[in-house]
């Protein structure tokens, strides 16, 4: 049974007044959150207006990308990236849980780090027939069984080291004082040289890259929903020694200092 979730995390210089697209995010049925994490559905409509950039932050996560005529998917993107939306359009995804694609791809997940492949790479046909069906439907809703109808012939059998993963994962979340790699060593009692294994092979992406993405998320949904006066709180409530290191992970992947994002996404 499917339900509506939250919003979506990760999304940059988001205009509330004006917002130029939508996204609702779905849950999956109980027997598919093993693999997994929820479905996204975009929508768009810009037909005489200028095309919008839609910058986001990355997860660690795969992507099934369903766009008419553009299937494909997404290996985790490493830095920021763009998305540029024109005229009118819908885009439905499946986003599966940090290290969940490997048992699909049968090859290390880093192999598709920053990169767009193929559906037929994963699962041995293209992605029109699958296209069609969910295109043919009008509400996220009613696409989703097709997608789920799919999936549940072509997902493997359920593998420990996901939940292991995902495990690390909610801890670096949740968890503020760690704040380097060697703090998940300990608290896991895993070898270090294991644990970077582990995350190339099954996520594409390293513990450390795991670390500052999830602060900076953070960060990043404070500055678009709060006023934040006070930059060195921040950066230690987020688990940085100070404010300086902060500032330089900031900018480092966002572009802008976070003064400078604040007063662009304000204005």
């Amino acid at each position: 049974m499917q339900s509506k979730l939250g919003k979506p995390v990760g999304l940059l210089n988001v205009n509330k007044e004006t917002p130029k697209f939508s996204i609702s995010l779905h849950s999956p049925s109980d027997d598919l959150t093993h693999f997994i994490e929820h479905y996204w559905v975009v929508r768009w409509d810009l037909r005489g207006q200028e095309p919008h950039l839609q910058e986001n932050l990355p997860h660690p996560s795969v992507h099934l990308v369903f766009e008419k005529d553009n299937s494909r998917i997404v290996g985790v993107v490493k830095g920021r990236f763009s998305v540029l939306l024109r005229e009118q359009g819908a885009v439905f995804g499946v986003k599966f849980r940090p290290g969940a694609f490997y048992p699909i791809l049968k090859n290390p997940v880093l192999s598709i780090t920053n990169r767009t492949v193929p559906f037929h790479t994963a699962f041995g046909m293209g992605s029109q027939s699958l296209e069609q069906q969910l295109f043919a439907q009008e509400t996220a809703e009613q696409m989703i069984p097709h997608a789920e109808f799919f999936l549940r012939k072509r997902l493997p059998e359920p593998d420990i080291h996901i939940d292991f993963i995902n495990t690390i994962i909610q801890c670096v979340i949740s968890d503020r004082s760690i704040v380097k790699v060697e703090d998940i060593v300990n608290r896991f009692s895993i070898p270090t040289r294991q644990l970077q294994l582990l995350f190339r092979q099954y996520v594409g992406i390293s513990p450390k890259w795991i670390i500052q993405r999830f602060r900076l998320h953070e960060a990043v949904e404070k500055m678009n929903h709060e006023d934040i006066p006070d930059w060195s709180k921040l950066a230690l409530d987020l688990g940085y020694y100070d404010q300086a290191h902060f500032i330089k992970d900031f900018k480092s992947i966002i572009g802008k200092s976070p003064e400078e994002y604040t007063k662009l996404n304000k204005s």
